[in-house]
């Protein structure tokens, strides 16, 4: 492959998002090997992560540089690298979130070390998408989205609540604490429910290492909190089945995930391949087909505005505290992770990625649902 060709190609591509190769600004790319052209232009976004763990690459503002691609569309002008195609190819043909395989995908992210993610997250360790309004730190904002979260599903002392994919029980422990709930929380990682299970020592708090598929009791609500984007749109349906299955009547289900803006059978490849294995971000479409005939929507909140300060407030204090963790994780996973970080927070901030907060009724609440922001 000629390099001074390719090199052309990537400059006159990035150039259309204001991007320089080794230029001035914070945005700009800093190339220290020309293989990095190649390698972008022939494996698309998992050779540009790639080539920024092994070093070829650097950017001052990575954030900023992803937010310029993504909000100029340049994945129009791009063409996808093989590996690309290969990981869309093997989600078409077979079912990457069946049950052994979801247990394993999960915990190749979550398994990694609950001390990586007690520096990173919040005090209550909450790891999906803060609410900033009113909120001027990541503790506050994710309290106001776990209250959110209650006063959405209109939750009462006593009720009881299924979690399906509670982490590390930040949800549970808060209802229990603040609203007297009763919390049934599912993960299939064996240290989130390690140190779950501590956290909400004293509540009633149930935390299981069991696959939603396999629940069959009844709950007054059910919550799911950036859970469903590891389901897989094979699963979408076999899953709101499941939560119409556990919830009462008269009940409220809560769906708290990550949307795209148009529906895919496969992941990003470089996100597929080392932060979030066999995940996938549904689309409005996808979701109304798996809901149909088994749910009433009574609200649908988009506020994927502020998963940009969250991922930033995590960035700084991965970043802070990576003292603590560099001899255990080494330096490529700090590029993997800064990558992975900053770039996803560059995608909420061009709106191509969204968070949305929709609830459920099985039979629509009479005189309507008066919708809380």
């Amino acid at each position: 492959m000629n390099t001074d060709h390719v090199r052309r190609q990537l400059t006159e591509l990035l150039s259309l998002a204001d991007v320089e190769i080794n230029g001035p600004d914070q945005w700009d790319l800093q190339v220290y090997d020309d293989r990095f052209f190649g390698r972008v232009l022939s494996e698309g976004t998992l050779g540009l992560g790639e080539s920024y763990m092994d070093g070829w690459w650097d950017c001052e503002r990575i954030d900023e540089f992803v937010f310029r691609v993504l909000h100029a569309d340049l994945y129009k002008h791009a063409r996808l690298g093989w590996k690309s195609f290969l990981v869309m190819l093997l989600a078409k043909v077979l079912n990457m979130q069946a049950k052994g395989n979801a247990a394993r995908s999960a915990q190749r992210h979550y398994d990694i070390g609950n001390k990586l993610y007690q520096l990173m997250l919040d005090k209550r360790m909450t790891y999906s998408c803060g609410y900033w309004k009113n909120a001027d730190n990541l503790d506050q904002a994710q309290e106001n989205k776990l209250d959110l979260i209650c006063r959405k599903i209109r939750l009462q002392p006593g009720q009881r609540v299924l979690d399906i994919g509670c982490g590390w029980g930040s949800f549970a422990r808060y209802a229990a604490e603040k609203y007297g709930a009763e919390v049934v929380g599912l993960t299939v990682s064996r240290q989130q429910l390690e140190l779950g299970r501590e956290l909400c020592k004293g509540l009633p708090v149930e935390l299981r290492l069991q696959d939603y598929r396999d629940v069959r009791e009844q709950f007054n609500h059910v919550v799911s909190v950036g859970m469903f984007e590891h389901v897989g749109y094979r699963n979408y349906r076999t899953y709101m089945q499941t939560v119409a299955r556990c919830l009462k009547n008269n009940g409220l289900f809560l769906l708290h995930t990550i949307g795209g803006p148009f529906s895919r059978t496969s992941s990003d490849p470089f996100t597929n391949t080392y932060i979030f294995p066999n995940s996938l971000l549904p689309s409005i479409k996808q979701l109304g087909a798996a809901t149909e005939k088994l749910f009433v929507v009574e609200d649908w909140h988009n506020f994927g505005q502020y998963y940009d300060p969250t991922l930033m407030a995590w960035f700084r204090n991965f970043d802070q505290n990576w003292i603590q963790l560099q001899e255990e994780y080494g330096k490529r996973f700090y590029r993997m992770w800064k990558y992975y970080l900053l770039s996803s927070a560059g995608s909420f901030r061009s709106r191509t990625n969204q968070v949305w907060q929709i609830v459920f009724s099985k039979t629509g609440i009479l005189g309507g649902y008066e919708a809380i922001r």
